[in-house]
């Protein structure tokens, strides 16, 4: 979740007893980390404290102060009013003893691998992951939002498990590994997340105590910033060591072993010459084209997601966003534009199917109307291809996964530059091309015919 504060302007309170289903309190209370309603204008000081104080501690999250009507307009005395102190804040450490038991694993481990989810990219601690797995010689692999937490061009890179797929040399080692230690993640068993093989020791570092031991038992668990904790292992793990080194270079090797083996399979269709162009070829160009860290890159469900996480190499944080969960389709086209707000001076590609078109496409004019350039891929297969297995009757019946549509002359009536590129010949000149409109501040819409590809890295059940 990211950290937000909600003031919803609501009802009068006396309709809201009258109505219960009014209350929006009630309805926020399940997705935001607090809810408090602000019953009393003298009271905006201490509810907006507790606010602050909950929205800048623990596990990131939203937070919520409704504010009835005629509170909204009531008068407030100066004196109440800027009696508030912005709430300082702080970030608990690890157990020292837990970190001491967590180091001493960590250098005993045969295979040990790391696991960093999004929490690492919130406290700010890459860096500080970079450093331990150099000092411990040990393979990171991310999850889906953590992707970018550490850099994927990096010798210990294993890449991305997320989405319900995963990169070549995640599929390799994971199962190797007889320590995985877990950091700003949740071990969360989901669609969405890469499943842990039985029989492995866990060491869990998080912030956020429901998720210790919630659906993994953690054989060491650590209740800290992801920071901290890092900052403690690393000085913990060098006082194990002494003068030791952890082991030789060899799991660097087996790493870009592993690497070479998988995209040695996939590279027929990374490079592929055919037409419709395969999904694949679009997204090897664009990594050709475009250094990823000059960029933030994000995706849609289904298709997109699961044919770009894999294989997209992200090199610093926030440079990717990954998602998935309950989100819905066409939420990218959305979460880009954002980006570029934030991040002007970054090329901005979101990566979306034709039916996500088909759900938020025509926000393409807000980018256009707002001046926001951004550049959407729309990779058109004039179908939902990755639902085959699950629209088998309907679709013979009623050609539910059948989609129609021309998304560049779409496009273009909104306003924006686009273009429909049917042969691979054409993608890096279009992707060229795109990126300088964006500098020269107009929104693109780049249409990619492409084919109903349904072969994905390592999809879960496949």
């Amino acid at each position: 979740a990211v950290p937000a504060l909600a003031l919803p302007l609501g009802h009068q309170r006396d309709r809201a007893q009258v109505f219960p289903l009014f209350s929006s309190a009630r309805t926020y209370a399940s997705v935001t980390k607090w809810v408090e309603t602000l019953n009393q204008p003298e009271q905006v000081a201490e509810v907006m404290r507790r606010a602050f104080n909950l929205l800048k501690m623990g596990r990131p999250g939203p937070v919520m102060v409704e504010i009835p009507a005629d509170v909204a307009v009531a008068e407030v005395a100066d004196q109440v009013a800027l009696a508030y102190k912005p709430v300082k804040p702080t970030s608990p450490s690890g157990n020292p003893r837990d970190i001491a038991e967590a180091a001493r694993v960590l250098v005993e481990a045969r295979r040990p691998v790391i696991h960093a989810g999004q929490g690492v990219m919130y406290a700010e601690a890459s860096p500080d992951l970079l450093e331990l797995a150099e000092l411990l010689q040990a393979p990171v692999m991310t999850t889906l939002e953590g992707k970018g937490a550490f850099p994927e061009d990096h010798a210990l890179a294993l890449g991305t498990g997320g989405g319900g797929v995963m990169a070549g040399p995640v599929h390799t080692f994971l199962p190797q590994a007889d320590v995985v230690f877990g950091v700003g993640c949740s071990f969360t068993k989901h669609g969405m997340a890469t499943t842990l093989p039985a029989g492995k020791t866990i060491i869990h570092a998080t912030n956020d105590e429901r998720d210790l031991n919630k659906n993994y038992p953690a054989d060491y668990p650590i209740l800290g910033d992801a920071k901290q904790v890092l900052r403690q292992l690393v000085d913990a793990v060098r006082d194990v060591l002494g003068t030791r080194t952890r082991r030789d270079s060899t799991t660097a090797t087996e790493v870009r072993q592993a690497r070479e083996t998988w995209l040695k399979e996939w590279m027929p269709k990374l490079t592929s010459n055919e037409v419709p162009i395969t999904p694949y070829r679009v997204i090897w160009d664009f990594m050709q084209t475009i250094n990823p860290r000059d960029a933030i890159v994000t995706h849609d469900s289904g298709s997109p997601r699961n044919q770009l996480v894999p294989f997209y190499r992200a090199t610093t944080p926030r440079g990717y966003m990954g998602w998935g969960k309950s989100h819905a389709l066409g939420t990218g086209l959305g979460l880009i534009m954002g980006a570029k707000l934030a991040s002007p001076d970054k090329f901005c590609v979101n990566f979306m199917g034709d039916a996500a078109f088909g759900m938020t496409g025509l926000d393409f004019e807000t980018a256009v109307r707002c001046g926001i350039p951004i550049t959407t891929v729309v990779l058109n297969n004039s179908a939902m291809a990755i639902e085959r297995h699950a629209l088998v009757v309907s679709h013979d019946r009623y050609r539910t996964r059948d989609i129609g549509g021309s998304y560049a002359q779409m496009g273009r009536a909104m306003g924006g530059q686009a273009e429909r590129v049917e042969k691979p010949a054409d993608i890096v000149p279009a992707l060229e091309r795109a990126r300088k409109l964006n500098a020269d501040g107009q929104a693109v819409l780049l249409e990619f015919i492409t084919s109903e590809e349904i072969a994905f890295s390592h999809r879960r059940g496949l």
